[in-house]
């Protein structure tokens, strides 16, 4: 057994998240590196140093580069906002170091790039976060259409809606400013990932972004609340996404549906440990959907629980993610989703942001 030791950028919501998640994934999966938490980076002396007692680490700084060049420090989280990604990122690859970064994986489509070409010079492990992706249920989802189970897909309809401005008297904050914290930048990359990994890539879309509350207490809200795309896969299936933060009612609805010419399957986040499966067999009278509780003989249940239909949590998604990113690091092998698919992802971001501007059909390989 061998220790790493492990530097988290961002000690808020995700920063908790992931420092929770190295401290238990040793545990809750035997891996064969054993994190350390050395240190962790906030915007002052005063939140690092509040960060390190609550999370257990060593040490904490508020400069990112004391964290990044720190020599007790192997692998990097980044949970810092997405406009310091490629920065930290590039310096923390100039050393060798593996990297884990939040989605988006940047700002933008080039900066996205530029860190792709970053990590492949420097042969470094790397890793973007995309959790929900990671439920039993979801890993399940994916096997159930690579195996056939449903036939050829015709048709993919994805969601990520959630409520949390759906009220017009919310005040503003930082998620209202800039491009890369609206909709698109928020909600919309995990469930554009979805569609890739169970469907594949998507070839064309045509997309409407737009914002619906434009004031928030007399101060103008400059990113997107809503968007939907419909699209083309490469594999010749129709699509739809639609993407919400005033959709009122919904919490977490990260939520798919997929057709296929023997069946098809539903999945809802707000239920992340059940999946619906239909398929065309037995008698016609006997045929409809039927939920399937995860468990034991799920991907990635067992080690969190004994118990078919005792369910897994957010957290629980974390740790998977921990788990995989050790094992890339150990093994010396890249395990998706990588920094290309944070990359893809971002790409079908920007042409939908274009569609939406031309109010066109567009190529996703012209971005």
């Amino acid at each position: 057994m061998t220790d790493i030791g492990i530097g988290i950028v961002g000690g808020g919501y995700m920063g908790k998240a992931h420092a929770v998640a190295y401290a238990a994934v040793g545990g809750v999966f035997e891996t064969a590196l054993r994190p350390r938490l050395e240190m962790v980076c906030a915007t002052s002396e005063q939140s690092a140093e509040r960060y390190r007692k609550a999370f257990g680490f060593a040490r904490s700084t508020d400069d990112w580069r004391v964290l990044v060049n720190d020599p007790n420090i192997q692998a990097i989280i980044i949970a810092s906002p997405q406009e310091t990604h490629r920065p930290i990122a590039e310096a923390a690859f100039a050393l060798g170091k593996s990297v884990f970064c939040e989605k988006p994986l940047s700002a933008t489509l080039d900066e996205s790039r530029a860190m792709v070409a970053a990590a492949k010079t420097a042969g470094s492990i790397n890793m973007v976060g995309f959790n929900y992706i990671r439920t039993p249920a979801s890993q399940y989802a994916r096997q159930l259409v690579a195996d056939g189970r449903i036939g050829e897909i015709t048709w993919f309809r994805g969601e990520h809606t959630e409520d949390f401005y759906a009220d017009p008297k919310t005040p503003p904050s930082w998620r209202t400013k800039g491009d890369a914290n609206g909709t698109m930048g928020d909600l919309a990359p995990h469930m554009i990932n979805a569609a890739r990994a169970l469907i594949g890539p998507i070839s064309a879309l045509c997309a409407l972004v737009e914002t619906v509350h434009e004031d928030r207490s007399g101060i103008t809200v400059t990113n997107d609340d809503q968007a939907q795309m419909m699209c083309r896969f490469d594999n010749g299936a129709q699509g739809h996404l639609f993407f919400s933060r005033i959709a009122t009612g919904r919490k977490m609805g990260y939520a798919y549906e997929i057709h296929g010419t023997k069946g098809a399957i539903r999945f809802d986040q707000e239920d992340q440990n059940a999946i619906h499966l239909y398929t065309m067999e037995g008698p016609e009278a006997e045929r409809g959907f039927r939920k399937i509780l995860t468990g034991p003989v799920h991907p990635d249940y067992l080690p969190f629980c004994q118990g078919p239909g005792h369910g897994t949590g957010y957290q629980d998604q974390i740790i998977i993610e921990a788990r995989d990113f050790l094992r890339a690091i150990y093994e010396n092998r890249n395990i998706w989703p990588t920094f290309a698919e944070g990359m893809e992802v971002n790409r079908i971001v920007a042409a939908a942001m274009d569609s939406s501007r031309k109010m066109a059909w567009v190529n996703v390989a012209d971005y």
